[in-house]
């Protein structure tokens, strides 16, 4: 899954996510397996986003995306540059996932700023906060400025691209192989390092009654 924090249309922030995604897909090609690629644009969630930071009520449209990020096989995350870190719609996605819906997940980060002044945000703020989240980084990572476009620095760029893409595609297939192969692969049975959580409510969860919680607290003994 690609998650692309851009906000203008187009987007050089989409424009890094396409190419990082085609080359994933390339790799992943090349090794014998296939690829399904998706794509959420953040600032077409704004709302919902909005809505479960201000109310904690989520949508349905967001509990769709957190169910299709969790059974992913990888994940390409970028972000544009703002104020010397990651946007906060690019925060703000982070932020109402389940603290387990990355689990293990082979994963690129990527970012796009006006200055090369910038590179190390990816460093600094984006690798801590998937690693916090239990993701798989992949070493190399990705950091376009706009000298990167079009010039003799956007080959040198391009070659970074299919090194974190082959990273990313070796992580995905080796992840993928112990339980068989990619294109469906979910989190269910793939060991508790890998065990993902949507942080959906779904129908057949199993709920503790908040009265059941209280018994004991109104200083009345729990049975």
């Amino acid at each position: 899954m690609v998650v692309t924090a851009g906000l203008s249309n187009p987007s050089s922030t989409r424009q890094v996510a396409d190419r990082i995604s085609d080359a994933v897909t390339t790799a992943v090609t090349a090794r014998g397996e296939a690829l399904e690629v998706k794509v959420v644009e953040l600032r077409e969630i704004i709302n919902d986003l909005a809505q479960v930071m201000s109310t904690g009520m989520s949508t349905q449209r967001l509990d769709e995306i957190k169910r299709d990020l969790s059974a992913a096989d990888g994940l390409i995350a970028v972000t544009p540059v703002f104020k010397a870190s990651y946007s906060g719609l690019f925060k703000m996605f982070f932020d109402v996932l389940d603290q387990d819906a990355l689990n293990g997940m082979p994963t690129i980060i990527a970012a796009t700023a006006g200055s090369a002044r910038h590179s190390l945000v990816l460093e600094f703020a984006v690798r801590p906060l998937l690693v916090y989240l239990r993701s798989r980084v992949a070493p190399t990572s990705l950091f376009a400025a706009t000298e990167d476009f079009g010039s003799s620095e956007g080959a040198a760029f391009e070659r970074r691209i299919h090194r974190a893409a082959g990273e990313l595609a070796d992580m995905m297939v080796d992840s993928a192989s112990a339980v068989g192969g990619l294109g469906g692969v979910t989190a269910e049975g793939q060991g508790t390092e890998r065990r993902r959580k949507t942080g959906v409510l779904e129908a057949d969860d199993e709920i503790t009654p908040f009265a059941e919680m209280l018994k004991g607290l109104d200083g009345t003994p729990s049975k």
